[in-house]
This record gives C-alpha cells, sequence and structure tokens, in this order.
C-alpha cells in the first residue's frame, strides 16, 4: 500500500493481533487480578500479575480462533514459535494497563449499551430477528461461563475500548500528507531492462581444481547432518478415554445434582410502551414524561386492545414499537431491573401500573409465559456420560502425566518402565535430524522440535538416557530414547564433484555478468545510452508486472530528478540495469479513492498513536516481565 504501512511492520503486526485476538471476555482466564505464586509469574503490570496459566491459556484460545478460521489450512507450527507467544503476552499486558487506565479515568458503561452490544453480536437471534437467550447462555455455558459473568467481563473490555477511542480519535491525517501519499501511490514511471544473463558468461569462466577443492572445503552444502534412530512412548487422553467407563449410577447422580443445567428458567413475552425521558432530565421534563404516561394508562384500563395500536404511535423505542411494542420471549438477567421485576410479577394479559427505569416509563403488557422446565435425564442421557468422561479424562491424564513424568526420569535407562507400568506400546523412528522433517506429517509426535531437541541433547546422546517427558500438543506427552546414533559427516569430493564444478561455474559467471553490469551503469551515468535495452513498460506501486520485487523498488525509490535515471542490481539470473526515462502522475483524480486512502492513513496513524499511548501505560504501569519468550532486540520499529 503506502511507504508508511510498509515500514512500520511491527506496529501493524500490533494493529493484526488487536484485531484478531480473541476477547479475554471470552476466555475462561482466571480472575483479572489473580495474583499466583510467584514461580508462575511470568509479568507484572502494576500491583497485578500475570501468570503462566493464563497465558498458556490465551495462546491456546488464539490457536482455536485461527484453526477455526482456517479449518484445513491451519498450521499450529505458525504459532508455536517465541515471536507469536510473546506477541500474546504483549496484548494480555496491553487489555492490564488499558482496564487500570479506564478505571482511573471513572469510565463506565451503560447497561443500555451493555444490552444493545449482546443484541448485536452475531448468531443470537431467531429467524423472526428476537434475542434468542437460549442460545445465548447456551454458547456461555460453552465456555465455562453464566451470564452474569460474561456481561461483567465485557463490560469491563468495552470500558477499555473507550480509552483506545479516546486516544484514536485524536490521530489527525492532515491532507498535505494524505494528498502527498496518494499521489506517491498512483505515480507510474516508464522503465526500460538491460539484462547480463550469468549464462551468457559461463563460456568465459576458466576453472581449476583448487578452485573446485577451495569451494568443497568451504561449502557446507554437501554436509551430511547428524542423526539418530530412537524409540519413543506417547501418552494422550484420548488413549486414556477407552479405559474409563461412565455407569449409569453416575449419570444419573449428576443429573440429579445438575438438573438446573439441563432445564430453562420460566420466560415471559412483554410488549411494553416507552415514554422516553432521561434520568438526568430536569424535572419539568419528567413531570411532562410521567403525565403523558399516565394518560396512556387510564386509557388501556378502558380499552387494553388499543395496546398495540398506542405503542405504535407512542413508544421511543422504535423497534419494538414497530411489532406494537413486542419484545419476544426473554429470561431474567435479561431486561433492566425494574422492568424485570414488574414484568414477573403481572399475570398473562395484564397491564402494570407505570415502571421507572432509567430509559423513562414504561407501561408493560405480559402476552405469554413459558414455564420452567426440566428436559427428561433420557433426553440427556448421552450428553450427561460424554462430560462425565471429559472430566474423568482430564482428571485421569493429569494424575496419569505425573507418572509418566517421573517414570521415564527415575528409571532413564529404559522405556519398558514407563510402557509396562501404563500399558504403552513402544514405537521407533526413521532417522531423524536435529530440525523438524517437512516431508513428514507435522501431526507426528516424533516430528516437534522440542522433542528433538531433548533428543539430541547431551544427556540424550551422550549419557544414553531417556529424554524428558516432551509436551507436543495439548494432552500429549512423548519421551524418547536414542538406539542409534550417526555424527555429521560430508559426503567425499569424489562423489560430489561434479555438482561443485557446476556451482564454481555458476558462482564465477554470475560475477563475470555483474562486472560486466556495473560497468555498463558507470557509463550510463557519464553518457545516456538507450541501445541494447528492452521496450518500455510502465509501473506503478498499484501494478509492478515484468519486474520482480527486488528491481520494482530499485525502480520506485530511483532519484527522479534528472531523467533518465540508472539504478542497477544484482538480479537471480546475473545483474539488470534498469533506465527510468518518465514519470506521470494520473490527470484524472480518483476522489472516492483519495477519500478511502486519507481514510486508510488516519487509521493507521490512530494505531501509531494507540501503540505510543499504551508503552507509556507500561512505562506508568511500571510493567516487567519475568519470563520473555524472546531475547529482547534492538529492531527498528
Amino acid at each position: 500500500m503506502f511507504e508508511f504501512i510498509r515500514t512500520h511492520r511491527r506496529l501493524m503486526q500490533f494493529l493484526l493481533l488487536l484485531i484478531i485476538l480473541p476477547s479475554f471476555a471470552f476466555v475462561g482466564l482466571e480472575s483479572y487480578t489473580s495474583m499466583g505464586d510467584a514461580s508462575n509469574t511470568v509479568a507484572k503490570v502494576g500491583g497485578q500479575t500475570i501468570t503462566q496459566p493464563e497465558w498458556d491459556a490465551a495462546q491456546r484460545e488464539q490457536m482455536e480462533r485461527f484453526r477455526q478460521m482456517f479449518g484445513e489450512q491451519f498450521d499450529a507450527k505458525m504459532f508455536d514459535t517465541p515471536e507469536a507467544k510473546q506477541e500474546v503476552l504483549n496484548n494480555l499486558i496491553a487489555q492490564r494497563v488499558l482496564a487500570e487506565e479506564a478505571k482511573r479515568s471513572k469510565l463506565s458503561i451503560s447497561d443500555q449499551s451493555l444490552q444493545q452490544t449482546i443484541i448485536n453480536m452475531g448468531g443470537l437471534t431467531t429467524a423472526d430477528g428476537k434475542f434468542d437467550v437460549e442460545r445465548y447462555k447456551t454458547i456461555l455455558a460453552a465456555q465455562g461461563m453464566s451470564p452474569t459473568t460474561y456481561e461483567a467481563r465485557l463490560r469491563q473490555e468495552l470500558t477499555s475500548q473507550q480509552v483506545n477511542a479516546a486516544i484514536q480519535s485524536t490521530a489527525f491525517a492532515p491532507d498535505s500528507l494524505a494528498k502527498r501519499l496518494s499521489e506517491l501511490g498512483e505515480q507510474e514511471r516508464e522503465v526500460q531492462q538491460l539484462a547480463f544473463r550469468a549464462s551468457d558468461y559461463v563460456s568465459q569462466v576458466k576453472v581449476t581444481d583448487d578452485m573446485l577443492k577451495s569451494y568443497y572445503d568451504k561449502s557446507n552444502q554437501f554436509n551430511i547432518p547428524e542423526q539418530v534412530k530412537a524409540e519413543y512412548v506417547v501418552l494422550t487422553a484420548d488413549t486414556l478415554a477407552s479405559q474409563i467407563n461412565v455407569s449409569d449410577a453416575d449419570i444419573k447422580s449428576y443429573y440429579e445434582q445438575n438438573s438446573k443445567q439441563y432445564g430453562t428458567e420460566e420466560q415471559r413475552r412483554a410488549s411494553h410502551i416507552l415514554i422516553g425521558v432521561n434520568k438526568d432530565a430536569p424535572d419539568a421534563d419528567k413531570a411532562a414524561a410521567k403525565a403523558k404516561a399516565e394518560k396512556l394508562l387510564a386509557s388501556l384500563r378502558k380499552n387494553p386492545a388499543e395496546f398495540a395500536k398506542l405503542a405504535k404511535e407512542n413508544s421511543v423505542d422504535t423497534g419494538s414499537a414497530e411489532r406494537g411494542g413486542d419484545l419476544g420471549f426473554f429470561g431474567k438477567g435479561t431486561m433492566v431491573k425494574p422492568f424485570e421485576d414488574a414484568a414477573y410479577k403481572l399475570k398473562q394479559d395484564e397491564v402494570s401500573d407505570l415502571v421507572q427505569s432509567d430509559y423513562g416509563f414504561h407501561i408493560i403488557k405480559v402476552t405469554a409465559i413459558k414455564p420452567a422446565a426440566i428436559k427428561p435425564l433420557e433426553q440427556v442421557k448421552n450428553e450427561i456420560a460424554s462430560d462425565i468422561r471429559k472430566q474423568l479424562v482430564v482428571k485421569k491424564y493429569t494424575e496419569t502425566a505425573d507418572v509418566f513424568n517421573n517414570t521415564v526420569y527415575e528409571q532413564a535407562d529404559s522405556l519398558k518402565a514407563v510402557a509396562d507400568k501404563l500399558k504403552l506400546k513402544i514405537e521407533t523412528t526413521g532417522t531423524l535430524t536435529r530440525q523438524v522433517n517437512p516431508a513428514v506429517a507435522p501431526t507426528a509426535p516424533y516430528n516437534n522440535q522440542k522433542f528433538l531437541t531433548a533428543l539430541f541433547s547431551d544427556e540424550s546422546l551422550k549419557n544414553k538416557r531417556n529424554t524428558e517427558a516432551v509436551e507436543v500438543a495439548p494432552n500429549t506427552l512423548i519421551a524418547g530414547r536414542v538406539i542409534e546414533y550417526k555424527p555429521a559427516t560430508k559426503r567425499p569430493f569424489d562423489e560430489v564433484k561434479a555438482q561443485v564444478q557446476e556451482r564454481v561455474i555458476q558462482t564465477e559467471a554470475h560475477a563475470l555478468a555483474k562486472k560486466a553490469g556495473e560497468a555498463k551503469l558507470a557509463a550510463l551515468k557519464e553518457k545516456d545510452d538507450a541501445s541494447g535495452f528492452s521496450a518500455t513498460q510502465v509501473v506503478s506501486r498499484a501494478k509492478s508486472q515484468g519486474l520482480n520485487p527486488a528491481a520494482f523498488l530499485a525502480v520506485m525509490k530511483a532519484d527522479t530528478s534528472k531523467l533518465p535515471s540508472y539504478v542497477g542490481l544484482e538480479a537471480p539470473q546475473g545483474y539488470a540495469v534498469l533506465r527510468v526515462i518518465r514519470v506521470v502522475q494520473p490527470t484524472n483524480v480518483d476522489t472516492a479513492k483519495r477519500q478511502a486512502e486519507h481514510q486508510q492513513i488516519a487509521a493507521a496513524l490512530a494505531q501509531q498513536e494507540t501503540h505510543a499511548y499504551i508503552e507509556a501505560l507500561k512505562k506508568k504501569a511500571k510493567v516487567e516481565i519475568k519470563k520473555p519468550a524472546v531475547e529482547k532486540s534492538d529492531t527498528a520499529e
């Protein structure tokens, strides 16, 4: 897009993570103020800590989000890097400092804003456009949360977003800057190429035996890395699941203890007429609104059948007014408390007295009641059995993982002990090197960098001991043992001599092409000469057809104060001289495109302001990272 964005990669990465990382409001993390013990602390933010379990949970949630987004194309290895883990930690820290700043600034979110945010979430409405309370509760239950817990966390997140929004709104992109960047993006350059191909210089290369031997001795291309064959055992939660049986008695007991989980609370359908008045409005305005509501109520007492008509004509809640005031079915905890209390006291088809809330005066009519109900045991039996099995598997895996760890360590001269104790099978690998083999499925437990590092450790290679237990995937442990080792070697010179000669010729031919190209470039800068150049082609930041990325950048960076302008660069096939002969600015300006680009520039500047602000908040909070995933670098942002 623009050079500004190209040169701010760290900033763009930060923005990307803020957008795609799952909100902590949906993550089953521990309390936002949980302290944890010192050994588990990875970072300190003011008086709070971020623990290793919180960090791990955030990483798992990020991977799960991407897995759902990309499906079969998802590659977990992309996120199993120190840099990716560090970005997750940075994001957790940013959330903490923003939340603390919101608290200091005494920012808050109204009940109405919170309710509207939830209603607007995708997938939470029925076919007729009504809010699906049961689906809402089901989704939260799957995350291990109740509506009350989730709404408290969502309120906190929305409050933090107010801090973000306040900073971003201060960003300003001057018209002159936006215009200049847009002009650079639209600018076209007419260019010609003169290629010096290495293949044209092959016949000039004179190869000696000394050149071949020198190249062979200095090159690592002909090395055969050290290799091992190993045996290994794997412990997974899936292998333990088959060992667990859930009895009918267990299912019945669980059902009786958690019957509410398989039931639905009483729901009510109501219509209302809202005469709006702000809670902070003058008393005169409140009195006028109340008087209007009382007049409507008196009319309804005489003719209840006019409720829908009066709602359409008078209610300020336009969404429900169009439906005669109908709000659909709702359960407890959905509406504001005064409204809910009144609605749950009414009988079906009964109309309430005036009910005052922060939004004004309501007249409520209950139109239907769904009584509370509990699903019969037979209907949920399989679901309960699955839930119990999952819980037991987690418990058994935790217990068995300790046994696995201890056994491979304490009886480190063989894997037989742990295999016999836990009924695991000892498997054997093919040839392994220190690096992951791209030809082997990434899901293969032994084709994991952590495990390979452990396998090639001195303890494993020299002392012939079991590796430690290595977690290569969630709920998956592997331990291995080297059974055959081959040190690194180099293929004999005579065996690879033909390959060495070919590469020496290519290297020398490339050097000759470069030398000729640089000489031509120097001559052209002294005296212009268009002979030998290719046909003219037009390139811009929007179209770079015919030029490789390096050549395109060289052309766009070329000094065009004096034309023609020449630049030279090494190319994969040799050397290229580029002749820029004309710079053209389109005469027709796309106003809509310019406006969109202006907004993009403003958005980029806003994110830069946000990034700088969060960094300032981190300093203010005296953020201390105890266990960084990557060492701090001095790379420019």
